[in-house]
């Protein structure tokens, strides 16, 4: 049985470890869990890709030939400077707990390690292995975490959870990600004098002014909005009064099922080399005057809503009185690097709405007491 006073004390203690990333350093929340799985009678192991970033791997093995991973995060974003309550402190205030990652994701990690304390307890045979993954580095790309325990598999389950989504919602597909850096070189010049340089920045404003006005092809989704791209970054030049001749810019590209990303880059690099052309035949400099450089890509991800995945958490919803609700994801979680090896996959979560990544960040207790009672069931009739 799920003992609430246990779960709200549970999750009230891992907001206190502070798992901020950056600068990124799980151990003192790895170690924590380790020992509280041990406790409970867990085959635990500790990966670490890099020093200080440990992922916590814990087995309830039943013998069985087929696995199913449910898979929270350790890790959160830095809290910033904008609270007004202390984010470690973990306050209960009006039925909420208060705090750095309260929402995102510590919620669901207690919630899983309260539903197999639960299952423990009442010493419930599951009729599958069940892989505890809590991992570090996923506010930053899971290069540390998830990527490589799947790459060099030590994660091979059948099918997967991951725990890391907002107010019971089933999700199911979610858009792709690009992140791009694009650097422009120009021709520096006194700024009294700008006609006898060429302002990099300028070039950089009619590239993305380009960018921004294309209509890439792609096909509705149900459950996700249109593609989109912003800008996320923006530096150039040394000097008011210096004609800037470098400029770099991030852009932040989400995008849907059935795209694809080498149509969207030729196209990127064609507005590109069309600006560049146009500078180099004024100044002399080489056509190399703008490279774009990729700094990461996911591909969009699609599972079927008849999918046994789907349906388990469906029936566990029902059984706790709540809707179940399919929808996407307009962000990027880790259910595509599952997709790489062929291993199904859905999130869900119980965290609060927009909540994620906010000052003064919080989660209901009601919501996190029926969330763990949901995941309780959902592991006890999946098959």
């Amino acid at each position: 049985m799920i003992n609430r006073k246990r779960l709200v004390k549970l999750t009230q203690d891992l907001i206190r470890i502070n798992s901020e990333n950056p600068p990124g350093d799980e151990r003192l929340i790895a170690a924590f869990v380790k020992s509280y799985l041990k406790r409970l009678g867990l085959k635990v192991e500790i990966y670490e890709f890099k020093r200080r970033r440990p992922n916590v791997i814990a087995y309830l093995n039943t013998g069985s030939k087929s696995s199913l991973l449910v898979t929270p995060h350790l890790d959160t974003v830095p809290s910033g400077k904008s609270w007004r309550v202390d984010p470690f402190a973990a306050r209960i205030i009006k039925k909420r707990i208060y705090g750095l990652g309260a929402t995102d994701c510590k919620c669901n990690l207690a919630s899983l390690i309260e539903a197999i304390n639960s299952i423990v307890e009442e010493g419930v045979v599951l009729p599958y292995n069940l892989i505890f993954a809590a991992t570090a580095d996923e506010e930053s790309g899971s290069r540390f975490g998830l990527i490589p325990l799947l790459n060099k598999g030590i994660l091979k389950p059948d099918a997967a959870l991951v725990l890391d989504a907002d107010d019971f919602d089933i999700i199911t597909t979610q858009k792709g990600l690009m992140h791009l850096k694009v650097k422009i070189k120009g021709k520096k010049a006194h700024g009294a004098y700008p006609d006898q340089g060429v302002n990099a920045i300028d070039i950089a404003m009619a590239v993305i002014r380009e960018i921004k006005s294309q209509r890439f092809s792609y096909r509705k989704h149900r459950y996700l909005k249109p593609p989109t791209v912003s800008l996320g970054t923006i530096k150039g030049g040394d000097k008011v009064n210096v004609v800037a001749d470098w400029c770099e810019f991030e852009l932040d590209f989400r995008f849907l099922p059935g795209m694809k990303v080498e149509i969207m880059l030729n196209k990127l690099k064609n507005i590109l080399n069309k600006h560049a052309k146009n500078f180099s035949r004024l100044t002399g400099v080489p056509l190399k005057a703008g490279r774009i450089e990729i700094e990461g890509i996911q591909e969009p991800y699609d599972i079927s809503e008849k999918h046994p995945l789907v349906n388990y958490l469906k029936d566990a919803l029902r059984a706790a009185h709540i809707i179940p609700l399919i929808k996407g994801s307009e962000g990027a979680t880790v259910i595509t690097f599952f997709q790489e090896k062929g291993i199904p996959a859905i999130a869900t979560g119980f965290g609060v709405p927009t909540c994620a990544h906010i000052a003064d960040e919080y989660v209901e207790i009601n919501n996190l007491y029926k969330g763990t009672l949901v995941l309780e069931n959902f592991l006890k009739i999946y098959q």
